[in-house]
């Protein structure tokens, strides 16, 4: 995947096939939008805004990106609070200060311009990322739980991969990271942002899907398990519950099965177990209630 900047992409995917195929060597079973948009992105060089709901693997896609093609994983995780001194940058100050008592003879002008330079530059994950020597994947993680005047602070780095420090000037990227914004739709997110990306929407996998999931993550289970799991995940998140199982559950609960030795899956293992996949008492009793109606 090698170009500068300005040549080609380095993440020039032969095709979304070779996307599919890349990630599988993970253990990362992509469907066909999520393959087709990464390899959108590798050649057109945007951002990808991946939304849909805990736990569905969206974090995980930029883990495996990473993972499969050698390239460093920077990561930043959004919070509300989260300010430019902890996404960007920010002054060493003590070390600026005990430049500063070093100098005092000098007087401010003979530090003034020293205090700033890069020595004293603290990077954070957006300016790690644009100053980085090799290919990196650029995760900005949770991005809906940001203050709506933080948001502006990624506007700059989406859109031309570069941050502007006023005592510095400029700096642009020296590689152009593929970038992924995970979000939970907790929030509208901008229009501005949203314009700088292209959008993958992932939500719960289809039984088919979720269990090919659990054959590739869960070594020694059988087709048989791995798809009556599978199919009970699906019936539980059709259920008016909380919190829905999400895929990390999914697998969980499949090793549990596994490391019980069950071989095949009756109520009384889906009830017994069932905290595995639900984290809320209301949700285990729904549970519990709708299958007790059903084997009624």
């Amino acid at each position: 995947m090698p170009a500068d900047l300005h040549g080609s992409p380095r993440f020039a995917f032969a095709g979304p096939a070779a996307v599919t195929e890349l990630l599988a060597s993970t253990g990362y079973i992509a469907d066909a939008a999520i393959s087709a948009r990464i390899h959108l992105a590798g050649h057109l060089g945007k951002p990808v805004l991946v939304e849909g709901p805990a736990g569905t693997g969206k974090t995980q896609l930029a883990k495996s990106l990473s993972a499969a093609t050698g390239a460093r994983l920077i990561r930043l995780q959004c919070y509300e609070g989260l300010d430019e001194a902890k996404a960007l940058y920010e002054w060493d100050y003590r070390k600026q200060l005990l430049r500063i008592q070093a100098s005092r003879e000098g007087g401010w002008d003979s530090v003034q311009d020293d205090i700033f330079g890069e020595q004293y530059l603290l990077t954070r994950p957006l300016l790690e990322a644009i100053r980085a020597d090799e290919d990196v994947v650029l995760l900005i993680d949770e991005v809906d739980r940001l203050d709506v005047e933080t948001e502006a602070l990624l506007l700059e780095v989406l859109s031309d991969f570069q941050v502007s420090i006023p005592e510095l000037g400029t700096i642009g990227a020296r590689r152009r990271p593929l970038v992924l914004l995970t979000s939970n739709a907790s929030r509208e997110l901008s229009e501005a942002l949203k314009r700088r990306c292209l959008f993958l929407h992932i939500g719960y996998p289809s039984v088919e899907r979720e269990r090919e999931i659990v054959l590739a993550a869960v070594p020694g289970i059988t087709e048989h398990l791995a798809t009556e799991a599978a199919r009970v995940v699906a019936s539980l998140r059709g259920l008016d519950l909380k919190k829905r199982p999400s895929v990390s559950e999914t697998l969980d609960w499949a090793r549990a099965l596994l490391l019980l030795g069950v071989d095949e899956l009756g109520q009384d293992h889906v009830v017994e177990h069932l905290p595995v996949l639900l984290k809320h008492q209301n949700d285990i009793e729904t549970a519990e209630r709708e299958l007790a109606e059903k084997s009624g």
